[in-house]
């Protein structure tokens, strides 16, 4: 059998799924991520075995540190996973709520409720755990959908998604609702690119090549997860000790994530106290650091950053920093080189927070925090499908509502248009 073959006949299957799983009751979609959420559970050590072979393959590959990170699934990540999907199951369902109702001069009721979005194809790479997190959600909002990750995770992968398969049938889901495409190659990709016959949304995660190639082929209405380039900038008042916890959590609590600090900004007047303890702290963790003309003259054991360090994602233990005059100056650098993720300010004073708030062009924007929240369970949305860096129509962490569209209900009797 063909590749398309194949991915045709799986997206089919998931839009033949389509109109029994919106009809589906809350309680079946609710039980079915439950079972989800038992059975990777219970199969974890199944779980860790396939994993082990995508971790051995990719050590010898010779994939960094930060890649073989996002791809291992730990007990806590496992269970991470199931909790993911029982939060998903606890929330209010979308689905037929009446977002508004109102009534016209003539009579007539109109309404606006929320309605599945359909079928949704999700690409993704390295992090086996966005299998359950984007099932589990689209399953709760009642879409089918059409899974293809990255090569490097494919033991671990299949074995979420057929655990996902097994549970939403054993709870009375229509089979098909979840697909997972194991063909290898891009031209899978592109093919499933191409099905908007049968596919209402793409959801791309991953790198920049997966992104653009996505973007450039797909027929299919695209929501996109870009570059995650995200700042913190340490203000003039800041709680020095506040500051340093924050900064460090950014850069080195899991720095192969898209919500890591790349870039740290100091405003001048605090700049020699606080870099002087920030970079010892962030050197003895592992950090190679960066730094503009102004900061090595303050801490010079460190490499001078480039033009291009201002607008890299490192995903690794690799910090860019710069001095600023002010917080005219911060804004106008993230704005300049940042890509609208996630960025923070660290102040005591309140109209300097209000601006940046105003002022930051970002899908999250923080006071006082670490950027590493940005993510739909640390959010409480539960999991989370991707984080947008567009405006259209989402932006964010995307949970359940993003995963909806809308459609008008109108009463009438007898109402004829004159």
């Amino acid at each position: 059998m063909s590749t398309e073959s194949i991915i045709v006949g799986k997206v089919r299957a998931a839009r033949e799924s389509m109109r029994e799983l919106a009809r589906s009751s809350s309680a079946m979609r609710d039980a079915a991520l439950q079972e989800m959420a038992a059975l990777i559970l219970k199969k974890r050590e199944s779980l860790k075995q396939a994993n082990e072979k995508d971790l051995d393959a990719g050590r010898e590959k010779g994939l960094s540190s930060a890649f073989l990170d996002r791809l291992e699934l730990t007990d806590s990540r496992i269970e991470t996973m199931a909790d993911g999907l029982c939060q998903v199951a606890s929330l209010p369902d979308p689905i037929r709520e009446v977002i508004r109702m109102w009534r016209r001069p003539n009579g007539l009721q109109i309404g606006k409720i929320r309605v599945p979005i359909g079928v949704i194809g999700i690409i993704y790479e390295s992090r086996p755990n966005v299998t359950a997190d984007a099932a589990g959600l689209c399953i709760k909002a009642a879409n089918a959908v059409v899974l293809r990750g990255g090569s490097d995770a494919l033991h671990s992968n299949l074995t979420i998604a057929t655990l996902l398969q097994e549970a939403a049938l054993e709870a009375g889901l229509p089979d098909g609702c979840i697909q997972y495409i194991d063909v290898p190659g891009h031209d899978a990709v592109n093919i499933l690119l191409k099905q908007e016959k049968y596919v209402d949304m793409i959801v791309p995660r991953g790198g920049k090549t997966l992104i653009r190639n996505v973007m450039e082929n797909s027929t299919i209405p695209v929501v996109k997860h870009e570059d995650g380039i995200c700042h913190t900038y340490v203000d003039a008042d800041a709680d020095l000790q506040m500051a340093e916890d924050i900064c460090f959590n950014a850069k080195v609590q899991r720095p192969g994530t898209c919500n890591a600090m790349e870039t740290l900004l100091v405003h001048r007047g605090i700049a020699e106290t606080f870099l002087r303890k920030i970079c010892v702290r962030l050197k003895k963790a592992g950090v190679t650091l960066k730094g503009c003309e102004k900061t090595l003259e303050i801490f010079p054991d460190m490499a001078p950053a480039t033009e291009e360090d201002w607008s890299t994602e490192y995903l690794a233990l690799t910090l860019s920093i710069r001095i600023v005059d002010d917080l005219d100056a911060a804004i106008e650098h993230i704005e300049t080189y940042g890509s609208h993720h996630s960025d923070a300010i660290v102040t005591s004073g309140y109209s300097e927070a209000q601006r940046f708030l105003d002022e930051i062009d970002s899908a999250a924007v923080y006071v006082n925090a670490s950027t590493r929240f940005t993510d739909g369970y640390e959010f409480g949305l539960g999991a989370e499908i991707g984080i947008s860096t567009q405006k259209l129509h989402s932006r964010g962490p995307m949970g359940l509502e993003d995963l909806t569209s809308f459609k008008y209900i109108i009463y009438g009797d007898g109402q004829l248009r004159t």
